[in-house]
């Protein structure tokens, strides 16, 4: 192994199982049964000043080391007495499972060591290799680490208000203003309609509902009601006895059943045919469910919860959705804001899922360019929430170091960068102002022109305006209030 000395050689501490005590440094265990290894490991990593190195030479003394002090990171040879390098990991994960582990390996062994990925380590590493690529790889499963442990920590702090709340990103007036929603009904016996456009985070909502609700220890069942056929839709919600048609060999339970005491989330109700909704009408009604080819019904104990991105009172009025099952469902509706009108919590969201995409790839981005920044924020984002995600998701696995720069973003949005308006918006320029504030100017015009062109065609009627708008009432008048909106007090 080549070697690559960083500064004068320090004898490791006198005795072999004790750390040197210096503060503020990383603890590496190093396990390897060769004595010649074990130095040339030691020397290699205390070429980098902020490692503690400790090695020791099987297996067993490396877990009771690990008892008494838990490293930082472990590096662990395949080949070992009495304990194999596997045995060794499979023993470690069981009670330390964050410990990154980087094992060592010979090129006949690398089989082994893609099991050894598979049980839980960061990497591995064939002999002979050069002391900077360990040091790198190294380095980059405990960065992996402390960024896992970052996440964990927001999480934890934005657990303060209910783990399931703290999936829902924002500090915007639209966005809070779904979170009291959530706090007020979540708890409640009543069905609740969630609005809101394609990838504006529907289920997120609902499974906040779930979790801030006495049955959060209960199933959370979602289904798609529009990714079936609707013959074999109805089978799936209610399920069937066996012999109930022709290829049910066997009873299987429905959506509805397996659901039974906790939430059953209809995603994209509309898509339901006219007869399978009077058929679960009869279900919100009776509480009852007779799967298909059963003789009785039995007793369900289910809250529904149903999600449309069309406007299901509409769809009502025009005859493509049964009126007195929109009124069973939308006992409580929940407007959820599309992401163009809550411009102010994307970066949050940006964040967030760089942070994500971080964890997932393996990679340390850290940052976004200004320019990035104002791609987005002039974005008008028709995919809302979920459009944003992935444009970050693969922005931070194409970038090529620590930040995410405009190209990628551009290549990512295409050619619809320009923000959405109802028509042209006239932004005055002033001379060093800076793009960011451009675009929020701009963004407010539209959103006040959009205000006024849907409070015209209702005549005024905020009620109306603000479901048009798909933002809840006290948003809409918040809004009014703030662009001086002359309209007539309901």
């Amino acid at each position: 192994m080549k070697t690559t000395i960083a500064r004068p050689f320090e004898p490791p501490p006198v005795s072999p199982l004790e750390w040197s005590g210096w503060p503020g440094k990383k603890k590496i265990l190093a396990v390897d049964d060769s004595s010649a290894e074990r130095m040339l490991l030691s020397m290699a990593l205390r070429s980098v000043r902020e490692y503690d190195v400790l090695a020791v030479a099987d297996g067993q003394t490396a877990l009771d080391q690990i008892e008494k002090t838990v490293p930082d990171a472990v590096i662990l040879d395949m080949k070992l007495p009495a304990m194999s390098g596997l045995e060794v990991l499979k023993e470690l994960k069981k009670n330390h499972p964050l410990i990154p582990v980087i094992m060592l390996t010979g090129l006949a062994d690398v089989r082994m060591a893609v099991e050894a990925i598979k049980a839980g380590a960061h990497n591995y590493l064939t002999k002979p290799f050069e002391s900077d690529q360990l040091i790198l790889t190294l380095s980059q499963a405990m960065e992996r680490n402390e960024m896992i442990a970052k996440m964990e920590e927001l999480s934890r702090q934005a657990g303060r208000r209910g783990p399931a709340l703290s999936q829902i990103v924002g500090d915007s007036p639209a966005i809070e203003s779904v979170k009291r929603q959530i706090q007020q009904v979540a708890d409640s016996s009543l069905t609740v309609l969630i609005q809101g456009e394609t990838g504006a985070g529907k289920e997120a909502v609902a499974r906040a509902l779930h979790e801030e609700s006495s049955r959060r220890d209960k199933p959370f069942v979602a289904i798609d009601c529009g990714a079936l056929p609707e013959n074999l839709l109805e089978s799936e919600l209610f399920g069937h006895e066996k012999g109930a048609f022709s290829g049910a060999d066997r009873r299987k339970q429905g959506q509805i059943e397996l659901a039974q005491g906790g939430t059953l989330f209809l995603d994209e109700i509309g898509n339901l045919g006219l007869s399978l909704q009077a058929k679960l009408l009869r279900v919100l009604e009776e509480r009852q469910m007779r799967p298909v080819g059963a003789a009785m019904a039995f007793a369900i104990n289910v809250r529904f919860i149903a999600a449309s991105n069309a406007q299901l009172s509409e769809e009502a009025k025009l005859g493509r959705f049964r009126q007195d099952l929109y009124y069973r469902l939308a006992e409580f509706t929940l407007h959820l804001p599309p992401l163009r009108y809550r411009m102010e919590d994307i970066f949050p969201l940006a964040q967030r899922f760089r942070e994500k995409a971080c964890v997932e790839f393996q990679k340390q981005v850290t940052t976004l360019s200004k320019e990035a920044e104002d791609l987005l924020m002039s974005h008008s984002w028709p995919g809302n929430i979920r459009e944003l995600r992935n444009v970050i998701r693969q922005a931070v696995l194409l970038t090529p170091d620590s930040e995410i720069h405009a190209e990628q973003v551009q290549a990512l949005l295409g050619n619809s960068s320009s923000l959405e308006s109802p028509g042209p918006v006239a932004v005055p320029f002033l001379p060093g102002q800076a793009l960011r504030k451009i675009v929020e100017k701009a963004a407010e015009e539209v959103e006040k022109q959009a205000i006024v062109n849907v409070l015209r065609s209702t005549k005024g009627n905020k009620s109306q305006a603000a479901k048009l708008l798909e933002v809840d009432y006290k948003t809409l008048r918040l809004k009014i209030k703030k662009y001086n909106l002359p309209v007539s007090e309901e």
